[in-house]
Order: structure tokens, then sequence, then C-alpha cells
């Protein structure tokens, strides 16, 4: 198998991801092998690489959006075989017996480990998966389309239900990449009336062929809110959807590094607002949002690259010039 490994953090510019070539994986009891056929660029991935987030397991393969077959089923595994369509997505396993995994929270477990960093990911011709952690696919997404939906569509899923948004309400989406992208088609999909504040003018012109009732700018005031979700991994934006809000509204901060939240007045945050992290999903998260995106027929866009040009599939990601989510094929 061959994969792309990051020995240690460095600056993207500097092409810090390495082809290595492996020996075929095999499963151990409980786990299925999967042949990747395509991966799904994140920024969390970009993240990893460059250092924002520390590293907790060197040399790493990134890489948490992967749809492939099984190769191989290990032992014990019941209700896979090989040849069947999967997904991979960002949580990798759980102890499954804490508070928070009995409680339903299990993307708080202390124990969680995270696909493309704890353990390798699907910037590879090959991934192993524990088969309760692997998912069950759509069929009206092929594996390119079905890629983004594994992060960027959960996780936008998540934050929408950590706002509070209720069908009809009147939604601000700050910043508008890939998870905004599907996020708001599953806002639309509930009636909401939404406003988008991003700075690309590529983001607005998107924004406006998918309904938005307003896009303009990060300080360009917005109908006061019910709810707001950021997507930009800035604290500045934060605020910027926080002072948007009418009284009793949330921001859900969807992003698991920020820059820093500057210091601002209690008059933004008084009249019950709150703001909300993100963290992580949970299975449940996945299958539920994955049968709603093949409900109402969620389109993804993405820009396809070689395995080989990961590197340069993140440089494009840092650098806002990507044309929907990138996707690496092998």
């Amino acid at each position: 198998m061959r994969a792309l490994v990051l020995d240690h953090p460095a600056p993207i510019d500097g092409d810090p991801l390495r082809i290595e070539t492996r020996a075929t994986l095999d499963p151990a009891p409980g786990d299925l092998v999967l042949e990747v056929a395509a991966c799904a660029v994140c920024r969390t991935d970009l993240q990893i690489v460059e250092g924002d987030l520390a590293a907790r397991q060197l040399p790493i393969v990134p890489g948490h959006q992967v749809v492939g077959r099984l190769a191989k089923v290990g032992r014990d595994v019941v209700g896979w075989c090989e040849g069947d369509r999967a997904g991979v997505a960002w949580l990798a396993s759980t102890c499954g017996v804490c508070d928070q995994c009995q409680g339903g929270r299990e993307n708080l477990c202390r124990a969680a480990r995270f696909t493309g960093w704890d353990v390798d990911g699907g910037y590879a011709t090959q991934i192993t998966v524990r088969a309760d952690f692997a998912l069950r696919l759509p069929d009206g997404f092929d594996d390119l389309a079905a890629a983004p939906l594994l992060c960027g569509g959960v996780i936008g899923f998540r934050a929408l239900e950590r706002s509070g948004i209720a069908p009809g309400g009147r939604l601000g989406l700050f910043g508008f990449g890939a998870s905004a992208l599907l996020a708001m088609q599953v806002a639309r999909s509930w009636g909401c009336e939404i406003h988008v504040r991003t700075r690309s003018g590529r983001e607005s012109g998107t924004a406006m062929e998918l309904g938005a009732a307003s896009v303009g700018l990060y300080d360009e005031p917005t109908p006061p809110l019910d709810a707001a979700v950021t997507f930009a991994p800035s604290g500045d934006v934060v605020l910027a959807a926080l002072r948007s809000l009418d009284r009793g509204g949330t921001v859900a901060i969807n992003a698991i590094h920020l820059d820093r939240i500057p210091e601002f007045p209690h008059e933004w945050l008084w009249w019950e607002r709150s703001i909300r992290s993100v963290a992580n999903v949970t299975r449940d998260d996945a299958r539920r949002f994955l049968e709603l995106a093949a409900s109402i027929g969620i389109q993804t866009r993405v820009q396809n690259f070689p395995l080989d040009d990961a590197n340069l599939a993140l440089r494009g990601l840092a650098r806002g010039e990507l044309e929907g989510t990138g996707v690496l094929v092998t």
C-alpha cells in the first residue's frame, strides 16, 4: 500500500507530507480493511499538518473523510462483507463505558481516538477501521460526492443542532466553505431564512445561488438572528456573529481550533445570548445526517486531486483556492 505520511508538523508550503510504501494491511479482530477510493481534505487535516493542533501520534497518515470498499474483514465482525462500501469519519473509537458514552455523548469521551490524529487516516490506498465505527453510505452518492459528507457535512449538521435553530428560524452562517455549503442546504430544507457573511466573493456568489436571504462581509449587519454558526477559525468572526444575535440567540462555533477570542463587552452577551462550542460528532449524528442528506438530495462540490498531490490540495485549502471540497483519489 501507499500512504502520505507526516513525520513532523511544518508549514504546508514546505510539502511536509511524504509518500511511503508500506505492507498491505491485515485487520485485527473486530476491524475492517478498506481499499480507499476517495478521501476528502478538511481544514482539520491542515491544522494537524501545520501544528495548529498538537500532534498526538507521529508519524501519522492524515485524513478522516474516507470512502472505500472492504478488502478484508477481521475475525468476530458481524454485518460487514468483503466488497461492501463503507465510510470512515473523524471518530475512530471510544471507550463505550464512561458516563459520556453511556449518555449518548460519545463525542466527549475522554478516551476517544480520532482518525488521522491518533490513528492513521485516509491519505492512503488502504485504511483500517473498527467495524462498529464504519459507516454505511447512501446509494445516491458516488464515492467522490460521499466523501465531503463524512466530516464537513456531519459536523455542520451537529453545529446547526447545537445552535438551537428551529425550522423557519432566522439563521446566520459566518464563513462559507465546504461545511457551510452543506449546512445551508440542511437549513434550507428546514425552511430557515439564511444570512451569509463571508470575505470571499466566490463564496458569496455560491450562497446567493443556494437561496441566501442576504450575503455580505463580516462587518455588514444582519437582521436580528435566532441563531448563528461560525465556520472560520477566527475569534473575530465569532464576535461578528454574536453582535448579530437577537435576544436569547446562540452562536455555535464549528471549529476545532480558533486563533483567539478577543475581549468584548458584556452587553454583546447580555439578554441570555450564548456561545457554544461544537466538539466532534457521534455515530448517531453521522447516521442521521447521511439519511437526511439522501432524503433532501444534498449536492456536494468537489475538486479532485491524485493521492500523491495531497500537499497541493492542502495548499489550495490554506489559500482559499479550491473550487469546492478537495478530494484525494487513489
